[in-house]
């Protein structure tokens, strides 16, 4: 996908890596209809992509993602119930992609992430937050709800945490963000790239496939009732250990050495 079709984000592969930037720095990079429309095609460029293994997800300049753009919500204020129904549709389809990703995600959040932000923050595999970054749920604060994001606050935090920041609406700093389960670690903003770059090396070194399947394992199992999660993770398995993959992996293992797609 040629980046010169993006207005809103950037978007570049280097090393099987990913990167996709939220680029409106000048709004604190939120997202307007147009965002949300280049991150589902570039999304969907990555799941097709056998070169790309890892993604990361950031936002440039100061701030992660302000949630919805001001000029944005200007003209949804008019919109009919339809319309709106259609936008927020996109919005909830381009989330889905993000989290149902064939490729692990990895959110690099370097600074302030308010609303549907915190919602971009949710649908990553892994989320590592500097000590500067700010996060809120202030929907309610505007006569809103979060709405399209709740699936993945709730599965990342639970209930309980959701029932307290949906609530209130409060303003979250990057440590009881960690503690709730939103963020996996929180480092200084100039160790940021070192620990990213660690996770995408860990990441790369696992088998691309087993990867893809792991996913799939996590948003089905928990879904499914003990009698169907038995049989389900047996097939699984099993596909896995005679595939081309699974074969080089156990011989690498085996033969202590590296497997071929480890760099």
């Amino acid at each position: 996908m040629s980046q010169d079709k993006l207005r809103t984000i950037l978007y570049e592969i280097e090393n099987n890596v990913a990167h996709v930037t939220l680029n409106r720095p000048d709004v604190h990079n939120a997202f307007n209809d147009t965002m949300i429309k280049e991150l589902s095609t570039v999304f969907d460029d990555i799941a097709e992509n056998p070169d790309i293994r890892v993604v990361v997800v950031t936002g440039e300049g100061k701030s992660f993602c302000a949630g919805a753009d001001l000029n944005w919500m200007r003209r949804v204020k008019d919109y009919s119930y339809e319309d709106n129904l259609k936008e927020s549709l996109e919005l909830a389809q381009m989330l889905y992609k993000i989290y149902a990703s064939p490729k692990p995600t990895i959110a690099r959040v370097n600074g302030a992430a308010i609303g549907g932000g915190t919602g971009l923050v949710a649908v990553c595999d892994i989320a590592i937050g500097a000590t500067k970054a700010k996060f809120s749920f202030s929907e309610v604060k505007l006569g809103l709800i979060p709405a399209c994001i709740s699936p993945y606050v709730l599965k990342k935090c639970g209930e309980g945490r959701c029932r307290e920041f949906f609530l209130t609406g409060e303003r979250l700093n990057a440590e009881k963000a960690c503690n709730a389960g939103l963020l996996n670690a929180v480092v200084p903003l100039e160790e940021l790239d070192a620990a990213v770059d660690g996770l995408v090396k860990q990441l790369i070194s696992s088998g691309p496939e087993a990867i893809t399947k792991c996913k799939e394992l996590l948003r089905k199992v928990a879904e499914m009732p003990f009698d169907k999660a038995k049989e389900y993770t047996a097939e699984v398995i099993a596909q896995l250990r005679i595939s081309d993959e699974g074969q080089e992996g156990m011989a690498a293992f085996l033969e202590k050495r590296r497997p071929r797609w480890s760099k």
